[in-house]
């Protein structure tokens, strides 16, 4: 499955490597000191230029950074996907697929392209393209991949080894799923929480002076990826305290404080850890949560905070808010969410007609309760691991 269009442009990269790009809506490439690389189909009706095009789609596949983008040609889509990759010194890959039983020609603006076969000699006719452009002809139902070198200085044709996109959105997945993973009836939730960890993994972090929320967010999920917190101790405790201090205290604050706290347990400092659930404590009540997926590195704090709360006092709360609207039948299950600042909760669901059957497993020092209040207030749980019928009212 893939997110709907983004309103603004889907970074895309490599992990290990300095190199960025933005992929607009419309599929158009902008990278380096203000490069910019568009396109355009030529179909049997006329030039389709995508900037322009009511007909286009785009989607992040799976929510990681490989983007697709869709153009409506005669009986059928002239596909084009983005995604980079490190090999042969690093390449932006774009496919070119013709889901149209027409022939179609692509046009590429002038960049260091490679090619596995040279493109058209041939003038285009019927649209004034850009000094330096390619034109690469396509039969019907064909596939054609182009190479955006990332380093320059070489003529040579596209590698044929390059990873495809199925496997390069797959290693993505595999990599954000170090830090936690979730299987949900709705799956533009966990593409969400994929697109959020993809996007901090590769553009980095907020200002802790003027974003403290999604400063601390953004940290703990790279932490939860392996980073070392200890370079960020400092700004982790001004950022918790300038959340204490700014009044406002709502879902997102809370989750960012707990943040602070887990990375505090990374890293050993128990005093801190301490100090932060005061201040969760002396916040007070909280505001609810959203009531849709906030944009963003939000959005995985909101996620989790749906399937568990942890609340003050060792206390985590499965599905605080009720279960899902359209979720009632459908199993499900989580694992690696945050269920205190040293503790771990993985657990799944499974239906015995209208009760839920939940399978759990927490990781973490000392004794922490589990509790269902909107499902079962009768429920609870201080077992390590264990089974549990929770029945609806």
């Amino acid at each position: 499955m893939a997110r709907s269009s983004p309103v603004e442009t889907t970074t895309i990269g490599v992990l290990g490597s300095d190199w960025r790009a933005s992929v607009t809506p419309t599929g158009a490439i902008e990278y380096g000191n203000d490069e910019r690389l568009d396109w355009w189909v030529a179909a049997d009706d006329r030039w389709h230029d995508p900037a322009v095009e009511a007909t286009v789609r785009q989607a992040c596949l799976g929510g990681t950074p490989v983007v697709e983008t869709r153009v409506r040609v005669p009986q059928g889509d002239v596909i084009q996907r983005v995604y980079a990759v490190a090999d042969h010194g690093g390449f932006t890959i774009l496919e070119f697929e013709n889901a149209s039983p027409l022939p179609v020609a692509v046009a590429l603006g002038p960049a260091d392209l490679a090619f596995v076969r040279p493109p058209s000699t041939g003038a285009a006719t019927g649209i004034e393209l850009p000094a330096g452009s390619t034109v690469h002809p396509m039969g019907h139902r064909s596939v054609i991949r182009i190479g955006l070198r990332h380093r320059g200085g070489s003529n040579e044709p596209l590698p044929a080894d390059l990873p495809p996109v199925l496997a390069v959105q797959r290693g993505w997945e595999t990599q954000v799923r170090r830090a936690g993973r979730v299987v949900l009836p709705d799956e533009a939730w966990v593409d969400a929480v994929t697109a959020a960890r993809c996007e901090v993994a590769l553009v980095g972090l907020d200002d802790p002076t003027s974003d403290p929320v999604r400063f601390l967010l953004g940290a703990h999920e790279l932490a939860r990826l392996g980073a070392d917190v200890a370079p960020w101790v400092g700004e982790i405790a001004t950022a918790a305290e300038r959340i204490a201090r700014s009044g406002s205290f709502g879902w997102a604050e809370d989750r960012a404080l707990l943040a602070a706290g887990a990375m505090f347990a990374a890293d050993d400092d128990h005093r801190a850890v301490a100090d932060v659930e005061r201040l969760r404590i002396g916040a007070g009540a909280r505001r609810s949560a959203a009531l849709a997926v906030p944009p963003g590195i939000t959005a995985v704090a909101w996620v989790e905070d749906q399937l568990a709360r942890p609340r003050p006092g060792a206390v985590v709360d499965l599905l605080p808010n009720g279960v899902p609207s359209g979720w009632e039948g459908q199993n499900f299950e989580a694992h690696g969410l945050p269920a205190g600042p040293a503790h771990r909760l993985s657990y799944a669901v499974r239906w015995h007609g209208r009760n839920l059957a939940v399978l759990w497993e927490l990781a973490g020092p000392g004794p922490l309760t589990m509790t269902a209040s909107a499902v079962d207030p009768t429920w609870s749980s201080s077992e390590p691991a264990g089974e549990g019928l929770l029945r609806p009212a």
